[in-house]
């Protein structure tokens, strides 16, 4: 395996780890959600939507996780980029659309885990193309 898949995977796993701590602050406290992600709006968050957030956030991590361990599987690899397509879309609206939320840090950062985790995969996409031709090049 190919140096920057390595890579690849441990940034899915670390991100992976993240979201797992988000989501035990999510069920913990959901001023969390308030304080930092929908900081225009913290009126409209409540404990079910954060909890409802926090079980996103984990389907998100275990998602990830799995791909960390198995990057050469397709499907997941695919299922895992959508994740991020997903988050990067949420945020985006939260921020621009629905006015929820502001540019602050904390939404900023997963702002740039996604885009960096999109451009990141895309790229493995082709390490792992490259790859794939030269396992059937050896077997033939």
């Amino acid at each position: 395996m190919g140096r920057f898949l390595c890579v690849l995977r441990s940034w899915l796993l670390m991100v992976s780890v993240i979201a797992a701590g988000n989501t035990l602050q999510c069920f913990r406290d959901y001023s969390f959600v308030s304080e930092k992600l929908y900081t225009a709006s913290p009126g409209l968050v409540n404990g079910l939507q954060a909890r409802t957030f926090g079980v996103w956030t984990l389907l998100s991590s275990v998602v990830r996780c799995l791909c960390a361990l198995d990057i050469r599987n397709q499907t997941l690899y695919y299922i895992t980029l959508f994740t991020f397509v997903v988050a990067l879309a949420h945020f985006l609206s939260e921020v621009f659309i629905y006015h929820t939320a502001a540019l602050t840090m904390g939404i900023m950062a997963p702002l740039m885990v996604a885009s960096f985790s999109i451009l990141g995969m895309l790229i493995g996409l082709q390490y792992l193309e490259v790859e794939a031709q030269s396992q059937n090049k050896k077997k033939n």
